[in-house]
């Protein structure tokens, strides 16, 4: 992940988390079933974001970027066709 992405992505994560503890005092609560199905829906929402943020970060970064003068650490080296199936995984994975 970029270091400029990080900050903003874990902002998200807390609100995220917060969202999650909310929605776990609305059950505890016996709050009203729609009004919880909503919190749940602005959850996936907010994951959804949260996702296509790292999958453009990843795009950028290690895949456009791969190869370049300054590669993820965590990268590793991959042939063109090796990129293009990670991506496709993540892909997938992100979009089930």
């Amino acid at each position: 992940m970029k270091s400029e992405l990080r900050p903003k992505a874990q902002g998200r994560i807390k609100r995220i988390a917060g969202q999650v503890a909310g929605i776990q005092r609305m059950i505890e609560e016996d709050r009203y079933c729609v009004d919880i199905l909503n919190q749940i829906s602005a959850v996936r929402s907010a994951l959804d974001a949260l996702g296509v943020e790292l999958l453009t970060g990843h795009v950028e970064c290690c895949v456009i970027g791969h190869g370049t003068e300054a590669p993820h650490a965590k990268a590793k080296p991959m042939k063109p066709d090796q990129l293009l199936a990670e991506l496709r995984t993540a892909l997938s994975r992100f979009l089930k």
